[in-house]
């Protein structure tokens, strides 16, 4: 089973305040541990909001919100992870994808590299820009809705397009929200909420995924990374894999076919 694991914002992240250096090493055993488990297979964070652009398609108009972001519908139903060279080029791409699904809410992000940590130099010349692209939940992807024949085949020639140029790096459709959880750590205790969820205004800061055996297991590992943030809200949220659909029916429904971005 697959979990994305992701993390909301807090004043620090929002600021822009770089992890203290014993989170960094908490961090980095952690990550270690995890893959010597074999659990471990993807980590991100992302920029402040500040650097984030929301984007609202509607009737076939755009909306274009530049950060700072203040929390509205953050509840994810998939994520695009690009490399592009400039947030301009990765909303072209992301209005692309919303002229084949039709009306949709994203937001785009740069991810967090190691030089903006300060745990190496930035390198020379034009560096390529990575960027997370999550869109939204709706009733669509929250009801597991199967996507038309031809959205699928005009995503697919998208995906291969994006591949091709090298701007896709991975992409992931997530399970709705009734199969979710939310963690709040407070002083030391967690509470757990079990979805669904109506909304999710707290901004992502970031995600770690894992393949683990149970959902149990993948909440022992949020409880460790707690213990090295301190308080935190996490959203633990299952990952569509093929098996978990009839042959021919695309994973996650339309969530899966939209998260291709």
């Amino acid at each position: 089973m697959r979990f994305m694991v992701m993390h909301k914002v807090n004043e620090s992240t929002e600021a822009g305040v770089p992890p203290s250096p014993e989170v960094i090493a908490g961090m980095g055993k952690l990550i270690q541990e995890m893959m010597q488990a074999g659990v471990f297979l993807a980590a991100e964070g992302l920029r402040p909001s500040s650097t984030r652009v929301r984007l609202t398609f509607s009737g076939g108009q755009r909306k274009v919100t530049r950060g700072p972001l203040t929390g509205s519908n953050e509840l994810p139903a998939g994520f695009a992870l690009m490399k592009v060279k400039s947030m301009d080029e990765a909303i072209e791409w992301a209005s692309r994808f919303a002229a084949i699904v039709g009306d949709v809410e994203m937001e785009l992000g740069p991810v967090t590299e190691p030089w903006d940590l300060g745990l190496c130099p930035k390198p020379e010349g034009d560096v390529p820009l990575r960027v997370l692209a999550f869109h939204k939940a709706d009733e669509s992807s929250e009801a597991c809705v199967s996507p038309s024949p031809k959205l699928m085949a005009e995503m697919a020639t998208l995906t291969e397009e994006m591949a091709k140029a090298g701007v896709l790096l991975a992409t992931e459709g997530l399970q709705p929200s009734a199969k979710a959880a939310r963690l709040e750590y407070a002083r030391g205790k967690r509470s757990v909420i079990d979805g669904p969820f109506t909304e999710s205004k707290e901004l992502i800061a970031g995600f770690v995924m894992l393949e683990v055996k149970s959902k149990d297991e993948v909440l022992d590992w949020a409880d460790r990374f707690a213990n090295v943030v301190g308080d935190v809200e996490i959203d633990v949220r299952p990952v569509f894999e093929a098996s978990d659909f009839a042959p021919g029916v695309a994973p996650g429904g339309r969530a899966a076919a939209e998260a291709t971005t």
